[in-house]
């Protein structure tokens, strides 16, 4: 009997702690082939530092409560491993607390960058000569992983930003004729659109004009429709992805400064799309920014999401205890109405860093819309609630108490 490592990678959803409830309940459902399940404090660099967190400390009604609880229990982190060829020392320290503590699982809870990650811990058997298996369990807002219909994540982002737009559009209707005719709001997504996508999900009677990295920005273009929406309707709401980008390919929020990973620093798309209208039509506006608010928002969590997010928990531990490797858990959609799904798989060397954009049918011939066909496959992924207790007016979330292994090795600096 072994043990497993689980962690949190990336920017932390309103359900990747239901994807860590479906791994930490189904591995104790099997005593007597995985024994203790360590979780990384912030992620692969828990394991690197060898700050293990023993969930086995954690009771079963607060790991249950993980499953209504936003952002990351056991904390995330921005950290890919370099190859290792480049950085052999990390992959070397990898195995020493891997042997500390008789670990033989990982499954690591992330997107791209966490699938290329997971995917170097899976060949550490063949290039290192220690057993371990890898299961990659999938999770980002952005949507942009392959093999899978849809990721955890995405659907309660869709759904908050579908409701938002709703909102805020009443809200703007109600106040165009005398005040503010033009609201912009700024959503997650570098390089592919399906957050954007989720504005179009409102009637058809809201004016909505959607701005896809998918799409080129056309400014003469893009300021004939909003303007055409305001003679039409009286105002317009436009929600402009953080990753749209000007025909030269400079981003419209592009800051300058660049990650951990390289990515340039986004932010500030929806006062530029703003100022562009003020200036150029003289259209009163208002702007804001979803930013944390649209991944973290577990009140407005889609059921199917939370659903999918278990489940993939779950499979991942399955998939280990059938011996598989190198694997993600994905969801394989069987039918659009009424909506339904089963898990599947892929391998990681098809899934790590390979993005999953928008397609061209999913977006309408102006290039500010949505088609029937994406709104068909958008739609079951927001649908259904799963609200979380309440106390004194405000959610119950669960914090997990964080108990830590007792370290065996000396210390290793990130």
């Amino acid at each position: 009997m072994k043990n497993a490592f689980y962690a949190q990678s990336g920017g932390v959803t309103a359900v990747i702690n239901a994807s860590a409830c479906g791994v930490i309940e189904t591995t104790r459902k099997h005593p007597d082939k995985i024994g203790t399940i360590y979780a990384g404090q912030n992620g692969i660099i828990g394991a690197l530092t060898e700050n293990l967190i023993d969930t086995s400390k954690e009771s079963s009604a607060d790991i249950k409560a993980l499953k209504h609880t936003p952002s990351g229990g056991f904390g995330s982190c921005r950290y890919k491993m370099k190859s290792l060829e480049t950085n052999k020392a990390e992959y070397e320290r990898l195995i020493e607390v891997f042997k500390a503590h008789d670990i033989a699982y990982f499954f690591y809870n992330g997107g791209g960058d966490s699938a290329d990650t997971c995917l170097k811990v899976s060949q550490l058997s063949e290039s290192m000569g220690y057993p371990i298996q890898a299961i990659h369990v999938p999770k980002t807002v952005d949507n942009d992983l392959p093999i899978t219909d849809n990721c955890p994540g995405f659907g309660s982002v869709a759904k908050y930003i579908a409701v938002s737009t709703m909102e805020a559009s009443f809200d703007v209707a109600s106040m165009a004729a005398t005040s503010t005719k033009i609201f912009v709001l700024e959503v997650m997504g570098r390089h592919a659109g399906w957050i954007a996508a989720a504005g179009g999900l409102v009637d058809d009677s809201i004016p909505v004009v959607i701005l896809f990295p998918e799409v080129d920005f056309d400014e003469k273009k893009f300021l004939a429709k909003v303007d055409k929406n305001v003679k039409e309707f009286g105002y317009c709401t436009i929600v402009v992805s953080e990753g749209t980008k000007w025909p030269d390919g400079r981003f419209l929020a592009e800051q300058g400064a660049r990650d951990d990973f390289g990515h340039a620093q986004l932010g500030g798309a929806a006062p530029v799309v703003a100022n562009l209208i003020k200036d150029t039509l003289g259209y009163k506006y208002h702007w804001a920014v979803a930013d944390y608010l649209q991944r973290a928002a577990r009140h407005l969590a889609s059921k199917s999401d939370v659903e999918q997010a278990y489940a993939l928990g779950e499979a991942a531990v399955n998939m280990a205890l059938e011996g598989k490797n190198s694997v993600m858990p994905a969801i394989i959609r069987t039918s659009n109405n009424p909506y339904t799904w089963k898990i599947g798989s892929g391998e990681l060397k098809d899934i790590a860093n390979v993005e999953k954009m928008m397609p061209t049918n999913y977006i309408s011939d102006d290039g500010f819309g949505i088609t029937d066909t994406c709104h068909e496959y958008l739609q079951p992924l927001i649908e259904g609630e799963d609200y979380p207790p309440y106390k004194n007016g405000l959610p119950d979330y669960v914090v997990m108490k964080k108990v830590m292994a007792d370290k065996k090795l000396v210390p290793f600096e990130v």
